[in-house]
Parts: structure tokens; C-alpha cells; sequence
């Protein structure tokens, strides 16, 4: 990894000091910069977690990626840089174990870092604590389970149930290709490209472009398969030489 070159990629410098207000500055940084998008799966590219191969995805590519993607190169990017990372494994909504990647960032205090769950926070998050915490996103709040993991709430609704035992990338490898191959994956029935803008949201949901924003609320707009190519390379900033279409194994 070059680590400056990932650097430049999401518009940052690199930190004099690998501290919470470099984290945070890191974290908000990425999300604005790096889409959360499945889009690999539609068009017919595997997902290999190895650094190297996510690397040229998303550094050199400059595309986005899943939880799996973007939290895993985001951690190494961090440990680059000097911070103590852990990978964890979430449950999201009931489902399996290894459903969703997340960090674990050990400072003076252990913070959860995500930069791969769509809609989520901006800043990083205590996991020490149950008290609540404001995000621009929202409220969060962190408590534990009766099995010792992490229940993350946003606004009272249920986001996801976080470990707190250090997993190795390769134990996220088998979800990984489920959510790849799998009909009853909803990254499998659906195209999304996501991110976080300035004044809301972002998001290309096949060939219809959502835009959020405190001001205006929600607003749709159908576009063409020209506008699709158009809008990936415009606003979300890398290009491809065909349209993604939603995979067969979903039909």
C-alpha cells in the first residue's frame, strides 16, 4: 500500500500524529470521497479481500466498494498510519455473524470506526460507553449485550450487533462471496452507488439518482442508460465502459 497515494484519494494529509482528531478528520474524509457501491457484483468482477487487489480497486480504480471492501482497506490504511486497528465482526438485522466488517480503533479509549455501511455515522464512536453521542448523522447509542457484544442504535433504531473479539479477513471471506453469489443477498437484487455529501446524500439506485438534503428533503431523478455512465464518472468519480446490470443469480 502507498499510503499517500490512498491519501490523496480522499483528499487528506497525512497526520502529524495518530490521534482522534486525525481519525476523525480521516474518517469523514473517505466517506465523502469513496462510494459505498456493489457494483463489482453486476459486472461481473470478483471480490478478493487482499489488500493488494482492493488497493488497485479503490486507490488506483477510484471506485468504492462494500463493508468488506472499504472497511478492510480502510484498516490498513490506519495501521500505515500508526493506529491500533482490529477488525470485528457485526450482525446486521438478524442476520449471520461476518454480515458486516467494522473497526475497532484503540486510542486512549476504543472507538468504532465504519467507513462501509452506507447511511452511518461521520465521526467515529465511543464503544466504552452507553451514553449517547450526537453525530451529524444523528444520535447514536453503544450498549452491551448479554453476550458481551455491541448493540449500535441510530435515532432508537436498530443498525447492527458488533463483537468485540479481533477477527482475521480471512473469517469475513465466505459472507463475503455469499453476499456475491447469493439470490437471497440483497447486494445481489439491487445496483446502489452512495455517498455522503456536504449537504446529505448521494445515491444512484439503478438508473434513478437520489439526492437528500436537510433543505430540499428527497428528490428523484430517472435517468438514461447515458446518464447513468454520466453520473458514475461526474459525481461519483471513476468511469466504466458498460452499465451494470443486476446479476442473473437474483432472477
Amino acid at each position: 500500500m502507498d499510503a499517500d497515494k490512498y491519501l490523496e484519494r480522499i483528499g487528506a494529509g497525512r497526520p502529524e500524529k495518530a490521534d482522534l482528531g486525525a481519525l476523525r478528520e480521516l474518517q469523514l474524509r473517505h466517506l465523502k470521497t469513496v462510494p459505498f457501491e456493489n457494483l463489482s457484483i453486476h459486472l461481473g468482477e470478483p471480490i478478493v479481500l487482499e489488500q493488494e487487489a482492493l488497493y488497485r480497486k479503490v486507490v488506483e480504480r477510484k471506485r468504492g466498494g462494500f463493508c468488506y471492501e472499504l472497511n478492510g482497506l480502510f484498516g490498513g490504511l490506519l495501521t500505515e498510519l500508526g493506529y491500533q486497528v482490529t477488525y470485528l465482526a457485526a450482525k446486521v438485522n438478524g442476520g449471520p455473524l461476518f454480515d458486516h466488517l467494522a473497526l475497532r480503533v484503540d486510542l486512549d479509549e476504543p472507538w468504532l470506526v465504519d467507513v462501509g455501511f452506507g447511511r452511518f455515522s461521520h465521526y467515529p464512536l465511543r464503544l466504552d460507553t452507553a451514553e449517547p453521542q450526537d453525530d451529524p448523522a444523528g444520535k447514536f447509542v453503544l450498549t452491551r449485550t448479554a453476550d458481551g457484544d455491541v448493540e449500535v442504535t441510530l435515532n432508537g433504531q436498530h443498525e447492527y450487533v458488533v463483537e468485540t473479539r479481533p477477527r482475521p479477513m480471512s473469517d469475513f471471506e465466505p459472507t463475503c462471496w455469499w453476499h456475491q453469489t447469493s439470490p437471497k443477498s440483497h447486494f445481489t437484487r439491487s445496483l446502489t452507488c452512495s455517498l455522503l455529501t456536504d449537504e446529505g446524500r448521494i445515491t444512484l439506485s439503478g438508473h434513478t439518482l437520489i439526492t437528500t438534503t436537510d433543505a430540499a428533503g428527497r428528490q428523484e431523478q430517472v435517468l438514461d442508460d447515458e446518464g447513468v455512465l454520466t453520473a458514475y464518472q461526474r459525481i461519483f468519480g471513476f468511469v466504466l465502459d458498460r452499465l451494470p446490470v443486476v446479476s442473473a443469480v437474483s432472477r
